[in-house]
């Protein structure tokens, strides 16, 4: 109220007696409430009335599309592809004058527009469109419904993972004019590969390769990687390549920004953030960019016309989605391959045994350099097993070898060297004293566990061990490998007092670390690159690694240990790698030769002899004791099926923060695997689903937690 309007001879209003009266007023003031808007009424689009969406529901009982109603107001925004809000729950007696109205409102997805609906009841009506950006395409739908039935899934969990979420912002900007395709690269580092260059002819003239790519160690990986990607743009297709973590994302970034400058390819992982993470995805979904870096997620980019997909270290636990249906990034590219027509590229320094057995099945091809190109990339390798820990007093009293200690000094000299420690928390496993052959199960090769330090039971299937004795040698003794490794940063900066130690681990990574002599102590995954590289590396207590109770951990060990050696110069240059493991193994012999591919073949044909995955297909049904036995008898599996167990889950520590998988707090959970021959895992995924499905539907208590191809059995 201004001076102005205050009549002569009449006293101001005081400033806090205007405010109560406005606060009187509002409260006392009849506004109406706002109504969602049901559309009553309102006329329908003329032609295709009808929309078929998919409701953001992840239960598998609503795993369906549902028709709506599209007003005439919303028909040019309702297109195939956009998010929609509809509402979901109103039962069929909420019907006024011809449509149904109530329920919820809740996020969904249009996926066709169609002239009628099979549907007998009356339609609910499209409450809005959320934005017209079409942001899921035909593609991208059927890769997510693949994907949803060979997890056991729901189609809208899948979705959750490959489509963003929205930014308007992000979405309000435009994306920039897509740049020419540029010049078909020159073969580079490939041309050390027997195959390499043709595989690159092959990208650039519109082919469909599909190859398992051993890569030498070294630097050059993120530089071979780019110029397959860039022989793919030249082609005038897309490509996709998705990495376990940011920092060997940033790696490619830059290794296709030195090629073909920027422009070409956008990065979609976690640290770029919402906004700029999905003005980047909307880029690739325009078509303003036509290649991908990323990690997990970026798996589902919807890039055009897709013409490679590459996957780096695919045995990197990373690549695993921790959210259901828990897909894995391998597995999903394939798929994508196949569906596409497009070239598929795994690639690592090491192999796993699914790597393998697409060579060994004939879907993939492999390819690797020759022997003479692994000597001239590859350090020098030396073990140090238990015998040679037994008669060094040095390593009694310090724990380090004296061939560490000697590979340690001279390293120092020239350059950083690294000390690869296991992490906290590997939990070993037993094994033969003799032959430190695993223990394993007569019934169905698990492996075995003593939890009260008495009695011998399976992992898997939970029968006891009475009367044990090794299958490789006779021995009776079993060992339980100790994890060691304590200090040991500690006890190198007190034997080298005047060179600096840093550490890499889960609390603090480093990235890079410069040329100067210092101890890098890391755990796996952790490790820094040198600039130009390190000059040593020490792998200390390959125990610790192989001993976990994992049915990869041979595999895992060795590719942790490759990593870390592929950090290391050339022999050449005089690097060398120092393992303290029992030099007998199969894995210590595999990094000596600097042979994964080999390895791998062989794990492959001995899981193949015991009915192991990858050779077949298991599940892990996880929940109650009570609720996974009413699962499994009301579940109609597959004839040729096995379950190994229920056992018991262990209990997760107290106090320590809740882990995805981990059960409700004050809950005992049991597991069950399921094992199928090869040829029937789709039909296992889908019986489980369905068994889901009903159980849901009916109102079942109690979850139920079911893995297809679990990463970690035991």
């Amino acid at each position: 109220m201004s001076s102005d309007d205050e009549r002569p001879g009449e006293p101001a209003e005081s400033g806090p007696e205007q405010l109560a009266l406005i606060r009187e007023t509002v409260r006392r003031a009849k506004v109406p409430k706002a109504k969602p808007r049901t559309w009553r009424g309102a006329a329908l689009a003329t032609e295709l009335p009808v929309a078929r969406v998919l409701v953001n529901k992840g239960v598998l009982h609503l795993d369906q599309f549902f028709d709506y109603a599209v007003p005439a107001e919303l028909d040019a925004q309702a297109q195939p592809g956009v998010r929609v809000r509809v509402r979901f729950g109103a039962g069929a007696h909420r019907v006024r004058d011809g449509r149904r109205e109530g329920g919820g409102l809740i996020d969904g997805f249009l996926i066709e527009r169609r002239a009628d609906t099979d549907y007998g009841g009356a339609l609910a009506a499209l409450a809005y469109v959320v934005s017209p950006e079409p942001v899921l395409g035909p593609e991208m739908l059927a890769l997510t419904r693949a994907v949803a039935d060979r997890y056991a899934g729901s189609l809208a969990d899948v979705l959750q993972l490959a489509v963003p979420p929205r930014n308007g912002r992000a979405e309000s900007k435009p994306s920039p004019e897509p740049l020419p395709p540029p010049a078909a690269p020159e073969p580079g580092g490939w041309l050390r590969y027997g195959r390499g260059a043709a595989f690159l002819e092959a990208l650039a003239g519109g082919g469909a390769p599909r190859a398992v790519w051993t890569a030498l160690p070294g630097p050059t990986w993120p530089d071979e990687l780019a110029r397959a990607v860039a022989a793919t743009l030249a082609s005038g297709r897309g490509a996709l390549v998705v990495v376990p973590d940011g920092r060997r994302a940033a790696r490619v970034d830059a290794a296709l920004t030195a090629l073909l400058g920027a422009g070409h390819h956008a990065v979609l992982t976690a640290e770029s953030g919402p906004e700029k993470r999905y003005r980047q995805w909307l880029a690739v979904r325009r078509g303003s960019v036509r290649a991908v870096v990323g990690t997990r997620a970026a798996m589902f980019a919807p890039v055009r016309d897709l013409g490679l997909v590459a996957v780096w270290d695919d045995g990197d636990s990373s690549h695993s989605d921790e959210n259901a249906p828990f897909p894995h990034v391998r597995e999903v590219l394939e798929l994508r391959a196949t569906h596409e027509s497009c070239a598929f590229l795994v690639g690592s320094t090491s192999c796993t045994v699914e790597a393998a057995q697409l060579v060994e099945s004939g879907w993939a091809l492999p390819l690797a350099a020759d022997r003479d190109e692994v000597r001239r990339a590859a350090p020098r390798v030396r073990t140090v097993g238990d015998h040679d820990l037994a008669r060094d007093e040095a390593a009694r009293a310090a724990r380090l070898p004296s061939l560490a200690w000697q590979a340690v000094r001279e390293g120092l000299k020239t350059g950083p060297v690294l000390v690869q420690v296991p992490r906290r928390g590997y939990v070993p496993a037993l094994a033969c004293e003799h032959c430190r052959a695993p223990a394993r199960c007569r019934e169905c090769s698990g492996p075995l566990e003593a939890p009260d330090q008495r009695g011998l039971t399976c992992r898997w299937c939970g029968h006891g061990a009475v009367d044990w004795h090794c299958a490789a040698c006779g021995g009776r003794r079993l060992r339980a490998q100790v994890v060691g490794a304590r200090r040991t940063a500690e006890e190198l900066g007190r034997a080298f007092p005047a060179v600096p130690v840093r550490t890499s681990g889960r609390d603090h990574v480093l990235d890079t670390v410069p040329a100067r002599p210092a101890l890098v102590v890391s755990t796996p995954g952790a490790e820094p690159v040198a600039d130009e590289g390190y000059a040593a590396a020490l792998l200390l207590d390959g125990w610790a690694m192989l001993g976990r109770p994992d049915l990869r951990a041979a595999e895992d060990a060795l590719r942790r240990w490759l990593d870390a050696a592929s950090l290391v110069r050339p022999q050449g240059d005089g690097g060398t790698v120092v393992i303290v493991a029992e030099p007998t193994l199969r894995p210590v012999q595999a990094l000596v030769r600097w042979d994964p591919a080999g390895h791998a073949r062989r794990e492959l044909a001995e899981r193949a002899e015991l009915g192991f995955p990858p050779v077949s297909r298991m599940a892990a049904v996880t929940g109650r004791a009570d609720v996974v036995g009413a699962f499994l008898a009301t579940a109609e599996l597959p004839g040729d099926v096995e379950i190994l167990g229920p056992v018991p889950l262990a209990v997760p520590p107290a106090g320590r923060p809740r882990r995805p998988g981990d059960p409700p707090v004050g809950e005992v959970w049991e597991r069950a695997l399921l094992r199928v021959p090869p040829g029937s895992g789709a039909a296992l995924a889908a019986a489980l689903k369905s068994a889901q499905a009903a159980r849901l539907a009916r109102g079942g208590t109690g979850q139920v937690r079911i893995r297809v191809d679990p990463l970690d059995i035991g």
